[in-house]
């Protein structure tokens, strides 16, 4: 079968499905949406859902704030509950080198209108009292940040993208793109050829593969992360807990359950979504010592998904100089879900002609090309 459409992107997740969702809202429907496997079976239906505004770097924090003030809109648009709860983050720290860095990241974040602040250990406890703060240094909390239920966020996009008449395909898997030059022809999947010029690479750890097919070289590596949910418990915890330490991060859904989960440091670098042992037991350790009451909660189920990372933890986004509108949605190294609405409505943006809502430009492709890259400190694992 030989198709066409005047956009094709690749990936069925929030970046997917969010992309052209804001196409099809300012009208330009002549879309299709590639998932290889089901809509939101990758990194998009494999996270906690965490939604934060404190990070080190002005590109992420300004993406992460317009973000959240979107999501707040969100319920009302896709017209459906997406259990968006803002009960805070809590970042603890548990160095004096962590103390400095979330004192300059507070700075930042004021400066750029967040309403963050350092807090003692003391009063981190009245935050969350079941907290054992014996090694705490200090901690950061803004009461903005919170939690949102990734599957109805991406379903509600696929249900309304569909309705506006935007053509999803599932279990569709791209196995090369063609072009001629520097100009893109054609997508080639397993159920037949697409014509088209213009491709959005949002294929989360896929994505390096995706660009090699276009002689594009991503500097993207994939990583596992594995996280858990227990059995539901009375309501206790309202804020996001999280230690960059410990490469860790745990809160509680609207239903009572805990969803978390742990970094192991010596993960290799690979397509790897199976569940450890590893994980098991050092999640279970370090809850417990991080809340004693954790110990003898059930743990439900255990689940992978992958980190597409990039050197300064930071996402590649726009234009390549090596092909005509090829445009890259991806390497979020974990943070993908919590700034997807702004990136997918400007990358629609860019894909139509249109001036840019937010300048989106440092976070090129073409940075890499500077050795002296900013780096993003506040990734969790």
């Amino acid at each position: 079968m030989t198709d066409s459409a005047g956009v094709v992107i690749i990936g069925g997740g929030v970046n997917g499905t969010g992309i052209a969702y804001h196409l099809a809202k300012k009208g330009y429907t002549d879309v299709i949406v590639l998932e290889k496997s089901y809509i939101c079976s990758g990194a998009s239906g494999r996270n906690g859902g965490g939604i934060r505004q404190q990070w080190s770097t002005k590109e992420n924090i300004k993406l992460a704030i317009e973000s959240t003030r979107m999501f707040e809109e969100l319920q009302k648009e896709l017209d459906t509950d997406l259990e968006f709860k803002q009960g805070g983050y809590l970042v603890l720290a548990f160095t004096e080198e962590e103390v400095e860095q979330f004192k300059k990241n507070v700075s930042i974040q004021n400066e750029m209108g967040l309403d963050s602040k350092f807090i003692n250990p003391e009063e981190a406890k009245e935050l969350v009292p079941e907290l054992n703060i014996s090694k705490v240094k200090g901690a950061t909390f803004n009461e903005t940040d919170g939690t949102i239920y990734p599957f109805k966020v991406v379903h509600g996009y696929a249900k309304a993208i569909k309705e506006m008449g935007i053509d999803v395909r599932e279990h569709t898997e791209v196995l090369d793109i063609e072009k001629n030059g520097d100009e893109i022809t054609a997508v080639k999947t397993n159920k037949g050829t697409i014509k088209t010029d213009t491709v959005v690479n949002a294929a989360g750890g896929w994505s390096k593969k995706v660009a090699e097919m276009l002689q594009v070289d991503l500097p993207n590596k994939p990583y596992r992360h594995e996280i858990m949910v227990t059995e539901p418990y009375a309501p206790f915890l309202d804020p996001m807990v999280i230690s960059f330490h410990h490469g860790i991060y745990f809160s509680q859904s609207e239903h009572g359950n805990i969803v978390g989960g742990i970094g192991n440091p010596n993960e290799t670098e690979g397509i790897e979504q199976r569940a450890s042992l590893w994980f098991l037991k050092t999640m279970a350790k370090t809850l417990v010592e991080f809340v004693p009451r954790f110990k003898g909660m059930n743990m439900l189920r255990q689940w992978a998904g992958l980190y597409d990372t990039t050197p300064d933890a930071q996402p590649v986004l726009g234009p390549v100089p090596e092909v005509k509108r090829f445009y890259q949605v991806n390497g979020f190294s974990g943070h993908g879900f919590m700034v997807s609405p702004v990136v997918d409505k400007v990358t629609a943006e860019l894909i139509l002609g249109e001036t840019p809502s937010m300048d989106i430009s440092d976070l090129s492709i073409t940075r890499f090309e500077d050795m002296d890259i900013e780096k993003e400190y506040s990734v969790v694992g």
